[in-house]
């Protein structure tokens, strides 16, 4: 190795040239491994990001949640999703709830043929009510009906036509007075919105006057969740919902 000597400066001077200048060297190469461990930590943490996205269940595009029995129920968010709902996703064994007041959801529980409890037809009727707009009015209960498939229809009385996403109603109806109250969980690794019952160690919810971008923040800390905001917002009532205390 070749190295450079000034000979108008004395040996001291010249070996604490190449001090500093090796000095500086080791700062950079410092720097440069400092920079690679940031490039490694930022590529395992995007690695794990793109490990941890589930797929997509079709409910999903809905509002739904999974009952105390194990029993799948999905709602319409809107005229078109309670159209959708009803026309392609409703079997003749599954039960369909609804409310007499406008703007309601449709609700089914998938029964695959299986007898339904009580518990499971409460949660139904329960998660009906709370997703009307008996959230935003502040009601505190609303009552609810529930009919078999083959009872609800789209033709109408003669004479009249039905707008997108209402069905004509036909035959005995039974009713149920549910309470408005849902709580927000984790369910097999998706945030879920569902009746208290069905979220066993949720977070209650309730009416209030929060942004539902500000909620959604607060539930995503709490609960700990990768789920992104947008999944949440659109798991969570359409009107201003807060956290119970």
């Amino acid at each position: 190795m070749l190295v450079k000597i000034d000979l108008k400066k004395t040996v001291e001077q010249n070996a604490n040239e190449y001090f500093e200048k090796a000095k500086k060297a080791r700062k950079k190469i410092q720097g440069l491994d400092k920079a690679m461990e940031n490039f490694q930590e930022k590529a395992e943490v995007k690695d794990t990001i793109i490990k941890k996205k589930r797929k997509t269940e079709w409910y999903e595009k809905f509002r739904w949640f999974f009952s105390s029995d194990g029993f799948l129920v999905v709602s319409g968010r809107d005229a078109t999703t309670n159209e959708v709902i009803v026309k392609k996703y409703t079997e003749k064994h599954d039960w369909v709830f609804h409310t007499d007041m406008a703007g309601s959801p449709f609700t089914v529980i998938k029964t695959e043929g299986k007898e339904v409890p009580e518990q499971t037809m409460n949660e139904a009727a329960q998660f009906t009510a709370s997703m009307s707009r008996a959230w935003k009015k502040g009601l505190a209960s609303l009552e609810v009906f529930y009919v078999r498939p083959e009872q609800v229809s789209k033709d109408a009385q003669a004479g009249e036509s039905l707008p997108h996403g209402a069905f004509m109603i036909r035959g005995k109806t039974e009713y149920k007075n549910p309470e408005i109250a849902l709580s927000a969980c984790m369910y097999d690794e998706k945030f879920m919105v569902a009746p208290p019952s069905a979220c066993k160690d949720g977070l209650l919810l309730k009416q209030g006057d929060a942004k539902i971008s500000d909620t959604a923040k607060k539930i995503k800390a709490k609960l700990q969740t990768s789920e992104d905001l947008d999944t949440i917002i659109r798991c969570l009532p359409a009107s201003d919902v807060v956290i119970s205390s």
